[in-house]
């Protein structure tokens, strides 16, 4: 089977407050359906859905997370693994607008940066209703407008967050599949750019001899023979070596008998106090 003929799945995470229309998005692209009745999810939803960018075959799996705030314990163990995140709002509700750098912080803190990510501003078929409204309000009418959020504060949160924004109306299905479509594309491109990476990598001969990842795999020949003949030989420049150094020269003498790969950080971790320079951890390859 070649290997572009094998399904991607993809996870995605649609996050924002309750009342913005997380469900419906979902249902409406998974499904086709809409309902105008409002039902709060409890905790977490999930649906499925096959599409195909760019010839290649994509499973989507939708998580549909509850919004309001007693249910964070359950919905943010559903974050990790997560590839795709869709960070929604309201045009209608201010606070969901407001709370949209707290959903990406969420997000990101469960799921690191590399997230793709895109904004919704949902409910666009109210914009018109809102106009008319704050008209009417102008000649007395009783309705009050200042919750709306406005096109162009939709545009400047997605250029300060570097995200692109989808306007979106889920009741007349209008720019619910360019959402998802976008985001395929995306992870797709940023799996091609790491496949690319991982072959230059792998086409340098001294990479691919000496490292492995960020591990160093060369074994000092030099220090497994000083270590079969005198264990117990100085280190001129610090004094007697130390029980650690002892135990190191001691393994790497028998992984070069064994034939044993001995991979090594070739970095160290900075840190604070007594831990700066703390090493890393390594391991062997039989």
């Amino acid at each position: 089977m070649e290997e572009d003929d094998l399904e991607i799945a993809i996870k995605v995470l649609v996050v924002g407050n309750g009342g913005v229309g997380k469900s419906s998005l979902i249902q409406r692209y998974c499904k086709g359906s809409y309902t105008s009745q409002y039902k709060k999810t409890i905790g977490v939803d999930f649906l499925e859905k096959s599409i195909e960018v760019d010839g290649q075959e994509v499973r989507m799996m939708l998580w549909d997370t509850a919004g309001q705030e007693e249910f964070d314990s359950i919905t943010k163990s559903y974050y990790r693994g997560a590839q795709c995140c869709v960070l929604a709002f309201s045009i209608t509700d201010r606070a969901s607008f407001d709370a949209v750098d707290r959903w990406r912080e969420k997000v990101v803190e469960q799921c690191g940066d590399k997230v793709c990510m895109v904004i919704v501003q949902n409910k666009m078929d109210l914009l018109d209703q809102g106009q008319h409204n704050s008209e009417g309000a102008q000649d007395g009418g009783p309705l009050d407008t200042s919750n709306y959020v406005t096109p162009q504060e939709g545009e400047d949160l997605a250029k300060r967050l570097k995200m692109r924004l989808h306007r979106i109306s889920v009741k007349n299905n209008e720019g619910v599949h360019p959402v998802f479509e976008h985001l395929c594309g995306k992870y797709l491109a940023s799996l091609k750019k790491m496949k690319q990476e991982m072959q230059q990598v792998s086409s340098s001969g001294a990479a691919s001899s000496d490292m492995i990842g960020m591990f160093s795999t060369s074994i000092s020949q030099d220090t497994a023979t000083s270590s079969n003949t005198n264990g117990n030989t100085k280190n001129n420049s610090k004094g007697s070596k130390t029980k650690g150094d002892d135990d190191e020269e001691r393994n790497d003498a028998i992984n070069a008998r064994t034939g044993t790969i001995n991979l090594k950080p070739s970095r160290q971790r900075t840190g604070k106090g007594k831990d700066k320079k703390k090493k890393m951890g390594g391991c062997s390859l039989i």
